[in-house]
């Protein structure tokens, strides 16, 4: 017999058609804006007659104020009442950031602007999870990060070959104005998405109701097992991965440098496609096979990348390697946010969680590319991808053997 009276359940209403647009649209322009701020940096100051040293000067800036942000920038959004201008506000920054850059190449603007960038990327990444969390709940919440990881693949793409282009037929100083103009689309994205339908307490808490206690202490929840696991897990993950890619680089610069760049650009954009098309799948298969078994996939194809391009010299086959990579990319995308969405449910932690493992991403990249120089040039090329294989292996054994299960029993 059906409930009825005061008593009765209220039905569930998922989020409208112009909400999940707006974040569809939302995840595929902040792709866009982020694009500029990669290697198409270092050309635009090159070109402005910047020193290698000078360059280094910016980029280690930014690394180490990327790392310093990521936990506060994940307190912020847990913080504040409404994600959606925490997200706005966080473009705002982003926009003006390249502005800076765009208009004076000076190193003092160029700095601010840097730090600018970063200190709002550190409180965007975890407002678009929070505002997905809110949006759609918990139950929809793995095929949701994998259509968010499908726009984002695209836009990044998209927008890896507009700013490209910009870059050759305008000048690299173009990059950052585009960057610029593109934060008025994502601005217009993001406040498509109905603020009343983000739900305030799974979004900005990781509570699933409206009497539940304040929110635990940062060391219960970061103390939890799955999340050490899962921080640890990630970190020798970036540290097998991060220097891969600059290798292969520098390996085809000594056979080819005519193709090195061609080639390099191949093996991005390769993967952004592969992501693009699987990761709705992941999020799906992330509901019924459960996350341990994705998140050992996801992060055991790296070992034997490492393994195949440590013995594997034709650019084609190493463009078919580097596939694997969109493999990692698909799961890591979908399964890292929706791991931590199901260990910190009702600690009041979520966002801030998310800063503790990116803070693990940075240390395992840093220390990735800074001992992945050494090795190779003590080892050589083949050597150095055998050890970064090991170190990625170390993660996947430390996932079998550790990770529970964090699905929700239904």
């Amino acid at each position: 017999m059906q409930k009825t009276g005061p008593q009765a359940t209220p039905q569930v209403q998922g989020p409208s058609r112009r909400s999940r647009r707006g974040l569809d649209w939302f995840t595929f322009f902040v792709a866009d804006i982020q694009t500029g701020f990669g290697p198409f940096l270092s050309v635009y100051l090159t070109t402005q007659k910047w020193t290698q040293a000078d360059i280094g000067i910016i980029l280690s800036l930014g690394s180490v104020a990327g790392l310093l942000g990521q936990i506060p920038g994940g307190w912020m959004v847990d913080s504040v009442k409404s994600k959606r201008r925490a997200a706005a506000l966080a473009v705002l920054g982003i926009g003006l950031s390249a502005l800076l850059m765009g208009a004076s190449p000076l190193f003092l603007s160029v700095a601010a602007g840097k730090l600018l960038h970063v200190g709002a990327s550190s409180v965007l990444g975890p407002a678009i999870a929070a505002i997905t969390l809110g949006l759609v709940g918990y139950a929809a919440i793995g095929p949701r990060l994998g259509r968010n990881a499908r726009f984002a693949s695209l836009g990044n793409g998209i927008a890896a070959a507009v700013m490209g282009a910009c870059g050759y037929f305008i000048s690299p100083q173009a990059v950052f104005y585009v960057t610029a103009a593109l934060a008025i689309p994502t601005i217009w994205a993001v406040l498509t998405i109905r603020d009343e339908e983000i739900n305030p307490l799974t979004a900005g808490s990781g509570f699933s109701r409206p009497d539940a206690p304040a929110p635990i202490s940062i060391a219960d929840v970061a103390l939890k097992p799955p999340i050490v696991v899962l921080t640890m897990s990630v970190m020798l993950f970036h540290a097998g991965n991060a220097a891969m890619l600059p290798l292969v680089g520098s390996a085809m610069a000594m056979q080819s440098s005519q193709w090195a760049t061609v080639l390099v650009a191949i093996c991005i954009i390769v993967p952004q496609l592969l992501v693009a098309a699987i990761s709705p799948k992941v999020g799906e298969l992330a509901q019924s096979w459960g996350r341990k078994p994705l998140l050992l996939i996801g992060f055991g194809v790296l070992p034997v990348r490492g393994v195949l391009l440590a013995y594997t010299r034709e650019p084609s086959a190493i463009v078919a390697v580097q596939m694997l990579d969109g493999i990692s990319a698909s799961v890591l995308g979908v399964l890292v946010p929706l791991t931590i969405a199901d260990a910190t449910r009702g600690t009041g932690r979520f966002n801030l969680v998310q800063g503790i493992v990116g803070s693990a991403v940075g240390i395992g990249a840093a220390a990735s590319t800074f001992a992945a120089g050494r090795l190779a040039d003590s080892l050589g090329v083949a050597a150095t991808f055998l050890c970064l294989a090991a170190i990625a292996g170390c993660g996947v054994l430390l996932l079998l053997l550790a990770m529970p299960e964090t699905r929700p029993q239904v």
